[in-house]
């Protein structure tokens, strides 16, 4: 069994650590940004830094690398979507750190680690829900990577499996929501017939245009 979890938190990790490598990389290379969310970007930085701070506090060490670089390549993101979107790009940035990703902040306070690791995992939520809202309002998703998002989906449900095995409730709850966001971004770039998602007739480009 703990050759087993073992095995998990490996791969979670390398898998974690590579998630965000494919969005930063789309945004350098094409200079589009359509469909990603500054907002995301933000909020996941704060709430990568909480997951490293949970795992250091709970004795939760297979938190901690994938955390470490995940904010490394978040900060790398952040940089690249400020210089092609522009200093406008900041605010929606700063929104998603400084409020949004500050969502566990009240609850460690009050009840400590215990319930702030709560409030981390359903911040998982929090993290990618700026992403779900831009992809499903936009009407062009070329700046978003579904790489991203099946990476995404892969992390959350190793770390979901962890979790139970573990029995520790922020990485259960962080997985489940995890796995949720993400299948529904996958499933939105799939209905508009994202390429490397296309499930539908090959043939046929679906653009849906949100209404005004």
């Amino acid at each position: 069994m703990n050759l087993f979890l073992n095995l998990i938190v490996v791969v979670a990790t390398l898998i974690g650590s590579a998630m965000a490598f494919p969005q930063a990389r789309r945004i350098a290379r094409t200079r589009r940004v359509e469909g990603v969310s500054a907002t995301w970007i933000g909020v996941s930085l704060a709430i990568n830094g909480w997951w490293f701070a949970y795992g250091v506090a709970a004795d939760v060490w297979a938190l901690v690398p994938v955390s470490v670089m995940s904010l490394c390549l978040y900060a790398v993101m952040a940089r690249y979507y400020v210089g092609t979107a522009g200093r406008s790009s900041l605010g929606a940035l700063a929104l998603g750190f400084f409020v949004l990703g500050m969502v566990p902040l009240p609850f460690l306070l009050l009840g400590g680690w215990t319930l702030a690791g709560v409030a981390v995992g359903l911040s998982y939520g929090v993290q990618l829900l700026p992403a779900v809202v831009a992809t499903m309002r936009s009407s062009s998703l070329a700046g978003v990577s579904s790489t991203t998002w099946i990476i995404a989906l892969a992390e959350a449900t190793l770390w979901l499996v962890y979790g139970v095995a573990v029995a520790d409730v922020a990485v259960v709850l962080g997985g489940a929501v995890g796995v949720v966001m993400a299948g529904a971004i996958l499933g939105r770039l799939a209905v508009t017939g994202h390429r490397p998602l296309m499930v539908l007739d090959p043939r046929r480009r679906i653009e849906i245009v949100p209404a005004s």
